[in-house]
């Protein structure tokens, strides 16, 4: 936790309401998200017990699952939900537009939008992740055919999933994740799961301070736990026998349909309450000004989604189950890259973030006091326009001579530190700036600093970032398994394998992939 976080945190205790840590909003918000909140059967890995889906607060459509342990009824659940989730994704394939590429030689297509799915918390993204796999290696044929949609879903679950990964990506997002990134409570971060505890602190009702707002969020009775987990007493006292009246009607139409309509209630009423939480969640994130460079990582998004719709068009397969040793190193050092370029634009994008980098002085503000914006050095082979100015500052100064910096406010331009001059309180800064000023030798308005500006400098650069060298997977290193099995002997070694210790066939039972 930063210094800054830290003390958002303890200002929250003492105001009685949670502070915010960010100016500005740091994750896309569709105009029309898929709201998403599951409910599993407690004890059972991602056996679905219900959800709440739909695209606006009044659109809401429950899915039950009356008997969870059933593999037919699981799957059902999964054709049902494929109804509502296949259709959103397929409209948002509609209208695409031309990129350019090889600096305007070439151009790329992409879906001018994307879907995006929202979940109460990062257990929500978990439920859809097991989900994803249980059903993207289904078959709509064979001894347990499904119906064609499931598997098709599954496939898009794991896209959801994976996106979810990637730092800045906005494709699957965790309420209770979107909202603490922009607001600091009063209560720990394990608690900062409970969305209703949450949100009672970020936006607690008149005349009541967060503590007391989140204490009576915590009560079940008030505010059912946000899914996908189940509250005991619930499970026992009134889950189990609803679900137990139903089995036991089975030869009886009248009191089987009068069991399940009991059961859709039970668990409207679980559901409808954090469904409500989660819209309220939106509205509290749609009122905050969308930074700069998210638009940026948007566009991320709608590139991953329409690499991904193109390569199921194509007839191409389900992700693996896990990556080869090579392709896992292409993704976390992917996923590292997007880390540390999604830290710097957010720090780019809102002076609060960049408070914190100031704490730690990767970063100062000072003002411009002198500008010498005609510079030219002609030490070199030719005469380079660069210009110096030199900036006085109250904050430390932890950077070195020689050092580069950057500024938010003129990111494609560098400045090298000339010289630094500490006295009474105040530290003199010289930079000499390169980049950002064209090719002349004269340096076009607004592209020097002028005398008076106030700027903040940062050791944090937004630069491009290349991609790591990996050897091919037919070169996979011995220390990492070896290359690649061929398809047909890996396949006879399975089934050998399975033969010996008795293990079922592939295509067995399908149950056990829920788990």
């Amino acid at each position: 936790m930063s210094t800054l976080r830290a003390l958002a945190k303890a200002q929250a205790v003492a105001a009685g309401v949670a502070q915010p840590v960010a100016t500005v909003r740091h994750v896309h918000l569709h105009e029309r998200p898929l709201v998403l909140v599951p409910l599993a059967l407690a004890g059972e890995a991602s056996a679905p017990l219900a959800a709440m889906v739909g695209t606006a607060p009044d659109e809401a459509r429950l899915l039950v699952v009356p008997q969870p342990r059933n593999r037919d009824q699981r799957f059902r659940f999964a054709a049902e939900l494929a109804e509502v989730v296949l259709p959103y994704v397929d409209a948002h394939r509609e209208v695409s537009e031309a990129v350019p590429v090889d600096r305007g030689r070439d151009v790329r297509y992409r879906y001018v939008d994307a879907p995006q799915v929202l979940v109460p918390n990062p257990a929500g993204i978990t439920f859809l992740r097991l989900l994803g796999r249980s059903t993207r290696f289904r078959r709509p044929d064979g001894e347990h055919p499904v119906h064609p949609s499931v598997p098709l879903l599954g496939r898009w679950l794991t896209f959801f999933a994976d996106r979810a990964e990637h730092p800045g990506a906005s494709a699957l997002l965790a309420m209770t994740d979107a909202l603490t990134l922009h607001w600091a409570t009063g209560q720990s971060a394990v608690e900062d799961l409970h969305l209703p505890a949450l949100l009672g602190w970020i936006d607690p009702p008149p005349g009541t301070t967060g503590a007391e707002a989140a204490a009576r969020a915590e009560d079940p009775g008030t505010h059912p736990p946000a899914g996908p987990a189940t509250d005991p007493d619930f499970d026992n006292h009134r889950l189990a026998p609803a679900i137990a009246a139903y089995a036991e009607a089975e030869d009886d139409p009248d009191a089987r349909a009068e069991a399940y309509a009991t059961l859709e209630s039970l668990l409207r009423d679980q559901l409808a309450p954090t469904w409500e939480l989660m819209w309220r969640g939106v509205g509290l994130l749609r009122a905050l000004p969308p930074g700069a460079r998210v638009e940026g990582r948007w566009a991320g998004d709608r590139d991953a989604f329409t690499a991904h719709a193109e390569h199921v068009d194509a007839g191409g397969g389900p992700q693996p189950r896990r990556d080869g040793a090579v392709a896992a190193a292409v993704r976390l050092h992917r996923l590292e890259r997007a880390l540390t370029s999604y830290a710097v634009q957010r720090a780019y994008d809102d002076p609060l973030v960049m408070a914190e980098h100031r704490l730690t002085g990767e970063a100062f503000v000072g003002e411009v006091t002198l500008a010498d914006p005609a510079r030219v050095d002609d030490s070199g082979k030719r005469p380079v326009l660069r210009p110096r100015i030199q900036l006085v500052t109250t904050e430390p100064v932890l950077v070195p001579v020689g050092a580069t910096l950057y500024s938010p406010a003129r990111p494609g331009q560098k400045a090298r530190v000339v010289f630094l001059h500490p006295a009474d309180g105040k530290t003199e800064v010289v930079l000499e700036l390169s980049g950002g000023m064209g090719r002349g030798l004269t340096a076009p308005p607004g592209s020097v600093p002028e005398v008076g500006e106030r700027l903040c400098y940062t050791t944090l650069s937004d630069a491009y970032l290349p991609a790591g060298a990996f050897p091919a997977p037919e070169e996979t290193p011995w220390t990492h398994g070896g290359p690649p099995v061929p398809a047909g002997a890996e396949a006879a070694g399975a089934a050998t394998a399975g033969d010996a210790a008795g293990d079922p066939a592939p295509d067995g039972d399908p149950a056990e992939e829920w788990a």
